[in-house]
């Protein structure tokens, strides 16, 4: 069933939400975000260490909102693929989430 995770009028472009959800009993760290228009999703993992891309305060974006970046280590990684273009892990991606946008809302799909 899917998991409704925003609406699509609270997401402008350059916006990211964080949200949760369960696979397998276990609590999953995720966001989403729109990316000059483009709705992407990622489970909120950074692929250097088992760390949260931002510090608990569902901020992902670089400061010209073209790249995902790690607050911790400082990886960055391209927002439509996920990939690991510079840091610690590059050449590693971040795990996406299939969504789908209906009525509105963005649903988190296939988890």
């Amino acid at each position: 069933m899917p998991k409704k995770v925003a609406r699509l009028d609270d997401l402008p472009e350059g916006a990211t939400k964080r949200f949760s959800f369960q696979r397998d009993g276990i609590r999953v760290d995720a966001f989403v975000a729109n990316y000059r228009g483009e709705i992407v999703a990622y489970e909120n993992l950074c692929r250097h260490q088992p760390l949260s891309l931002d510090y608990g305060d569902g901020q992902f974006f670089n400061s010209d909102a073209s790249l995902f970046v790690c607050q911790t280590h400082g990886a960055m990684y391209h927002p439509k693929t996920g990939l690991c273009v510079e840091g610690p892990c590059a050449g590693a991606s971040l795990h996406s989430l299939k969504i789908e946008i209906l009525d509105g809302e963005i649903q988190l799909i296939d988890f």
